[in-house]
């Protein structure tokens, strides 16, 4: 089976807490939200045996993961995963990051490659972040606010047996709190 890697706590990232979702007395949050519907996000592509998930954005252009996957080494590791933090830090630092199109999804570990990077920088960067916060851990209703106002990228426990037979829909068993990216 494939668990993908477990997280060195102390190398994540030390992002400060954002209390921008912190639930208060009276907040209406809604019982179902799906961006897919809103033409947001485009659906979730089969990983293969390359634990990495799919990015996107509101113009439904499918953004590399394997950019991602080949160039993104300081703390992430590839196919056997990593946290979307450093995917962000990378993202900023790199100026950018290309679509699925000019940068293929391989589902497997190869080289990054520097030239086309330089060649990149110049034309196929699609869309650059200036940041990202942390929506509180292991609060539920703190990121059912954040899910009704954007999309939001999640890290959950993928070691579970349960996760592990898990083929469509929502996942409804426990979660659990290591984080085990896959």
């Amino acid at each position: 089976m494939y668990l993908g890697t477990e997280i060195d706590q102390e190398k994540r990232l030390g992002n400060p807490k954002s209390y921008r979702y912190a639930v208060k007395l009276g907040d209406k949050l809604p019982e179902h939200v799906d961006w897919r519907e809103k033409g947001v996000v485009v659906d979730v592509k089969n990983q293969g045996s390359c634990g990495v998930n799919k990015i996107a954005t509101g113009e439904l252009i499918s953004f590399s993961e394997q950019e991602l996957v080949d160039c993104d080494t300081s703390y992430n590791q590839g196919c056997n995963g990593g946290l979307m933090d450093y995917g962000f830090q990378f993202i900023i630092k790199n100026g950018g990051i290309d679509t699925e199109d000019d940068y293929p999804y391989k589902a497997k570990d190869n080289k990054c490659d520097v030239n086309r990077l330089v060649i990149s920088w110049k034309n196929s960067h699609v869309v650059t972040i200036d940041g990202f916060e942390d929506v509180p851990v292991n609060d539920e209703k703190a990121l059912q606010k954040a899910v009704a106002n954007q999309v939001v990228s999640v890290a959950i426990e993928a070691g579970s047996r349960a996760f592990q037979l898990y083929k469509s829909g929502v996942y409804t068993a426990r979660c659990g709190t290591t984080l085990i990216i896959d």
